[in-house]
């Protein structure tokens, strides 16, 4: 009799087990985690984790712990597409974080949005990513943004004339001509807009040329890696120029990786690792502890973005549909955000978020002036 009821209890347990796994609640993330971006899915995944733990300790949603499934996307859009096709055809997977770059996010979004899935990116910053269907979010100033916030600096700081360097990717297209069509609206001059193919090594010809007109400052559109062996060969060829950059350049492998060239730069973003701000804080010292790092934007970004989604399945309950997670995403108002605060437009579900200026001066970013 003892065996039988020792039996019976196990199965039950087992039962239980295996029932409070089933009652999980699963989220997609597709990401770069090999190929030439894999260092952006690294620090996605990195702040994702910190997340869902601090999430999943506090009660998760109604009891029930959140996963995260993670795809390799490589940053390209046909494996974005397949993934997306994955995840929607998993009944398990309510919403989706990701992708990284515009072009990938939008060519699975295409899929998101057909299928009906929720899809919030932390980085997709095209102007067009939010056009492919009602069911994208994202949680980055866009480059409508960020283009015309850097030009006002540019001219509010008496710059005139400006050479524009940049990715030519969508994000590079975007951000680039974003910038010059601000400059020029506000009374400045482009001397000359340059664009490069991704991988490039070599810009002493393109700074050679675009400091033929002598410009007061260059407007660098491109991600710290670019930017590192570029500002290291306008120092190299004693460019004059006064230097810029869209907030890719946020990443303390910038200051590592271009030494004294960094010195001087200056650009926008919308996180600030030395934010007094108690949220901020805890983020950075437990992302330094448990990564042996400091966090870059791109890191911040992907903590904010997994903290909305997990705020707006908290919202909605433990068996909520995608089409409530989507209206609960589009309700999102001062999440707290270690990038600040975000609230989704009810028009348009852009993000409504602050721009900061910094400078690097003595191998630091520091508040620019």
């Amino acid at each position: 009799m003892t065996t039988v009821r020792f039996l019976l209890a196990a199965a039950a347990l087992a039962a239980t087990s295996a029932g409070a796994f089933a009652q999980d609640i699963f989220v997609g993330y597709q990401l770069p985690l090999t190929g030439t971006q894999s260092q952006y899915g690294e620090v996605f995944r990195n702040s994702a984790t910190l997340q869902l733990e601090k999430f999943n300790a506090a009660g998760g949603v109604g009891g029930r712990k959140v996963q995260i499934v993670y795809e390799d996307s490589k940053s390209d859009p046909k494996e974005a597409v397949n993934i997306a096709r994955k995840f929607v055809d998993d009944k398990r997977i309510v919403a989706v974080l990701g992708d990284f770059a515009s072009g990938p996010s939008m060519a699975a979004g295409e899929v998101y949005g057909k299928e009906g899935m929720p899809q919030l990116s932390q980085t997709a910053s095209h102007p067009d990513f939010l056009k492919v269907s009602n069911w994208q979010f994202r949680n980055i100033t866009t480059q409508a943004q960020e283009g015309p916030f850097n030009a006002k600096w540019l001219r509010d700081s008496g710059v005139k004339t400006v050479a524009v360097i940049g990715l030519q990717n969508d994000w590079g297209l975007s951000a680039t001509g974003e910038f010059a069509k601000a400059f020029e609206a506000l009374g400045g001059k482009v001397t000359a807009t340059e664009l490069f193919n991704p991988g490039a090594r070599d810009f002493k010809a393109i700074l050679t040329k675009v400091s033929q007109a002598k410009p007061e400052a260059i407007y660098f559109a491109m991600f710290y890696e670019e930017g590192a062996l570029i500002l290291q060969q306008a120092k190299q060829l004693n460019v004059a120029a006064k230097l810029y950059s869209a907030s890719p350049f946020y990443a303390p492998k910038l200051i590592e990786l271009a030494g004294p060239a960094a010195e001087g730069v200056m650009l926008s973003t919308t996180f600030v690792a030395d934010s007094p701000a108690a949220n901020v804080k805890a983020f950075v010292d437990e992302y330094k502890k448990r990564f042996n790092g400091e966090p870059n934007q791109f890191a911040a970004q992907a903590y904010d973005a997994t903290g909305i989604l997990l705020d707006a399945l908290k919202r909605v309950g433990p068996n909520a549909t995608r089409a409530q997670i989507r209206d609960a995403l589009a309700a999102t108002a001062n999440y707290p955000g270690v990038t600040g605060a975000t609230t989704f437009d009810k028009a348009t579900r852009e993000p409504n978020k602050t721009l900061a200026k910094l400078q690097i001066k003595g191998g630091k970013f520091v508040a620019a002036q």
